[in-house]
């Protein structure tokens, strides 16, 4: 009796470990308690300097004229001087030109592993070929492919795509992610995760960039710059850097910063991939507002 009730003990619901999704990153881990950069400060100052050497990257304004999450332009005290009835004409135009959440996905998926202006000539193939998404998912692949190679690695991100809008089709019904904007953080990030395809950065752009929350990405650009200027430890991956980025970088810089940081890695050669090769060649490295950031972790040869 004792044997059987054990076994029934051991069998129990409550005894079962559910499995992980390895895709759903929670936003209350703390993976580097102990490293306690960047500080708000270091920050402000990195997004100031950046700021003044390269202006806001007008690739990404659109999304900074609704970082409020409202469609309301932040310049408040111009708003305040229009007429009430002109205001909300504004804002309703405003709307209307923000990209849609299902649009803003898989504009994120074609620009993987190619260049910017690549993956917008896909993206802007793409939709001349199908205008609606219920088009794309009664394509075949093959037209699709035709429609995105410019952007490159067309026959797996047209697998993404389709299996993507087939499976948000089975689950609501209808192709659009709208719904996104009403949920937490947390139940977008499981929500996207969900389907085949969609990784962690993916999710991180879309949560910033379409729906306004205050989130920091971490691509090739700003895993390489932050782990070299110290603030995330060496030992890192772009994985826990996400985590580690977003609790200690205040919440209204996360989008100037996050921008700022992914241009500059295109634009400065000292903080290029590349750079470690150039910086035999003095004559080529220009100066760097990091440089200072650089020359104070743990990474000093950069400065030499």
């Amino acid at each position: 009796m004792q044997k059987t009730n054990k076994r029934k003990h051991d069998n129990s619901p409550n005894k079962k470990t559910k499995k992980k999704n390895p895709k759903e990153i929670s936003s209350f881990n703390e993976p580097f308690p102990n490293h306690l950069r960047p500080t708000p400060e270091e920050c402000e100052l990195v997004r100031d300097s950046l700021l003044s050497l390269h202006g806001f990257p007008q690739e990404f304004a659109k999304y900074r004229k609704f970082g409020s999450g409202s469609g309301i332009s932040s310049n408040t005290s111009r708003v305040n001087q229009i007429p009430k009835s002109e205001q909300l004409e504004e804002v309703e135009n405003e709307l209307e030109q923000r990209e849609s959440v299902l649009d803003g996905l898989v504009n994120t998926l074609l620009s993987q592993n190619t260049t910017d202006a690549n993956s917008r000539r896909a993206f802007a193939s793409l939709k001349a070929a199908f205008p609606t998404w219920e088009d794309v998912l009664a394509a075949e692949s093959k037209y699709i492919e035709d429609a995105i190679k410019c952007g490159g690695l067309a026959v797996t991100k047209t697998s993404c795509i389709k299996n993507l809008l087939a499976g948000l089709f089975e689950k609501k019904g209808k192709l659009c992610l709208e719904y996104l904007r009403d949920l937490a953080v947390d139940e977008i990030k499981s929500e996207l995760s969900g389907f085949k395809g969609i990784g962690p950065k993916t999710v991180a752009c879309v949560l910033m960039f379409n729906l306004q929350r205050d989130d920091f990405p971490v691509d090739t650009h700003v895993f390489r710059i932050t782990k070299a200027i110290g603030w995330v430890p060496d030992s890192a991956d772009r994985g826990k850097a996400y985590l580690h980025l977003n609790k200690r970088i205040p919440n209204e810089l996360k989008l100037d910063l996050n921008c700022l940081l992914i241009t500059h890695g295109k634009l400065c050669q000292r903080c290029s991939k590349k750079w470690n090769d150039q910086r035999s060649e003095p004559n080529i490295t220009p100066s760097c507002p990091l440089a200072s950031h650089y020359c104070s972790t743990s990474n000093s040869k950069k400065c030499t």
